[in-house]
């Protein structure tokens, strides 16, 4: 048992713990030619310019609203769309529907952004053309900010929906068949079995996941986001995931970018361990 969990613990140990020391960047002024030992320790420096100056209120603006966004629209959609393949009788479609559904979580975010390119793109998109064939103006969807977020979050149900029903399933079939019965000869419907027996029983596996969530409400995803930006629309796009490549890759300011991710990372551990709290007091079991 001890050897089949080795490689999970020394991917962990070597991937996500060892690599913790280049926080200790963040207090320094990092030279590469000078090395980690040479370099400057600046304390807190860094943070203070991060907060002081004008890029922490929008980064902070764009990151929660495509979370919250994401919060409201993608969180519930596995959750409904779990349901109604519960409420499928028919066996041979409802496994055909879950892998059809699964297949957009294997593709790249370059496939992804391609394909949205090629639907939206104003010159050669299909919706553009469709609207010009009938007779209305084109729509410069990709270049507005205000369909941005909407772009984003339509993109993550999409690609992600049918995964995400996985854990859903798994958790309803778990759920007691006479509970079922029982509702069936006091009289209820479908609807009403699914409001009083299955979403109660799987209440803990929800809130688990909206803990696990809001850990990642800073954390928006770098690759699709990076993609899907232009000029057109980076002061709304901009978020700390892309703005760490930008300063740490692209400008080369190491300990700037290591302390705008610390803080990223500081703030999702509060956020699950407030989400926690507030589950505990709520009666859930919560993740600790």
């Amino acid at each position: 048992m001890y050897l089949m969990a080795l490689p999970g613990f020394l991917f962990f140990l070597i991937m996500k713990y060892l690599p913790m020391w280049g926080i200790l960047l963040a207090f320094q002024d990092y030279n590469p030619f000078k090395g980690f030992w040479e370099s400057e320790w600046v304390g807190f420096e860094n943070f203070k310019t991060f907060f002081t100056y004008g890029d922490f209120w929008p980064l902070l603006r764009n990151t929660l609203t495509i979370s919250i966004l994401n919060l409201i629209f993608f969180f519930p959609a596995p959750i409904v769309l779990a349901l109604m393949l519960n409420e499928v009788r028919a066996e041979a479609f409802k496994r055909i529907t879950q892998t059809i559904i699964y297949l957009p979580h294997f593709l790249s975010w370059v496939i992804v952004v391609s394909f949205t390119f090629l639907f939206f793109s104003f010159d050669i998109g299909f919706l553009n053309k469709a609207l010009n064939f009938i007779g209305f103006a084109e729509i410069s969807i990709l270049s507005e900010p205000r369909y941005f977020y909407g772009l984003l979050v339509g993109q993550n149900v999409w690609k992600e929906v049918g995964w995400g029903t996985i854990i859903f399933l798994a958790a309803i079939a778990g759920v007691d068949q006479q509970l079922y019965e029982a509702a069936t000869v006091d009289g209820a419907g479908r609807l009403r079995k699914i409001w009083h027996v299955t979403l109660p029983a799987i209440r803990s596996t929800i809130v688990i996941l909206m803990i696990l969530k809001l850990g990642d409400m800073l954390d928006v995803g770098f690759e699709q986001i990076l993609l899907m930006l232009n000029p057109m629309v980076q002061n709304v796009g901009e978020v700390f995931d892309t703005y760490v490549y930008q300063q740490g890759i692209l400008s080369g300011n190491f300990s700037y970018s290591i302390a705008v991710g610390l803080f990223k990372s500081v703030a999702g551990l509060i956020l699950v361990v407030g989400g926690n709290y507030l589950a505990k007091k709520a009666g859930e079991d919560g993740l600790y």
